[in-house]
């Protein structure tokens, strides 16, 4: 058989050579939506950045309460960061993120305390004070949400994105400030590596050398704090206890020494998050 062609009069000719060059530009589009994603894209670039970076701090972290036998502290921090950032949105009138991150930090730092409070002063085991904390901090943080969608009406739009996460959201300024938080964080971790070591492993031995246990736990403890509320934004109170758990798990599995566990935990958290990133794109 015989293609068919335009053979026609000179107004027919002209309409079937728009169709053929409209066909031509749409099968162009539609071949074009399944390319290979643009790295230069600057959504893209935020995203891919922040997971990166994001992994790389929470797997350092997630080692050492993997270690310390406090795997429930991501998803505690991470569920108590919840009223923080509702009573930021109320105080600030709307979804302003500085107020609130602020808000997440100050809460996710009263749960820390009062963790420390009742593991020094009660008969209680750190699972129960955890799960206690958790279940505490959450609710309140529901109840406030609840106040907030009766009370605000459409002014808490997008506040939803903290329970899930809204990576698509970041900016570059926020990309920097991760970035600044993880060398400062990191800088710590190598800078008291030693005494990090001995207290995770032996808090008694740390204290006959005259180390200050409480100090190093609570800061330890503070830090995760404040890697949580970093991925809020990112992978939400869901997800966060995750990124802190998991890579420091799998390492584990692999290595029994604690520096090579860092190393380790560091990239298997990097490599999650980036792979995250391009099955999402």
């Amino acid at each position: 058989t015989r293609q068919t062609t335009c053979a026609a009069p000179t107004a027919a000719r002209s309409l079937c050579s728009k169709g053929t060059h409209l066909s031509r530009q749409h099968r162009l589009t539609a071949e074009s939506d399944g390319r290979p994603m643009n790295w230069g894209d600057y959504t893209l670039q935020n995203v891919a950045a922040g997971a990166l970076l994001l992994g790389m701090l929470s797997g350092v972290l997630g080692s050492f309460a993997v270690l310390r036998r406090q795997s429930l502290l991501g998803d505690t921090l991470a569920h108590a960061a919840l009223p923080g950032i509702a009573l930021g949105f109320i105080i600030a009138g709307g979804r302003n993120m500085p107020t609130m991150l602020l808000g997440a930090l100050l809460s996710g730092l009263l749960a820390t305390a009062l963790m420390l409070l009742l593991q020094r002063h009660s008969r209680l085991k750190l699972d129960a004070i955890l799960g206690s904390i958790l279940s505490v901090f959450f609710a309140v943080g529901v109840v406030l949400l609840t106040w907030i969608q009766n009370n605000m009406g459409a002014s808490q739009a997008g506040l939803d994105s903290f329970l899930f996460g809204q990576a698509a959201a970041m900016l570059r300024g926020d990309v920097i400030l991760m970035g600044t938080v993880t060398a400062v964080v990191l800088s710590l971790v190598l800078l008291l590596y030693k005494e990090f070591s001995v207290v995770t492993f032996d808090p008694l031995f740390a204290r006959t050398l005259g180390l200050p246990v409480l100090l190093l736990e609570s800061g330890l403890t503070m830090l995760v704090a404040l890697a949580t509320v970093m991925g809020l934004q990112m992978v939400g109170v869901v997800l966060m206890s995750a990124m802190i758990i998991a890579p420091a798990a799998a390492a584990r599995q692999w290595v029994n020494r604690l520096g090579p566990m860092l190393v380790l935990a560091a990239v298997f958290g990097a490599v999650a998050g980036l792979s995250g990133v391009l099955l999402s794109s």
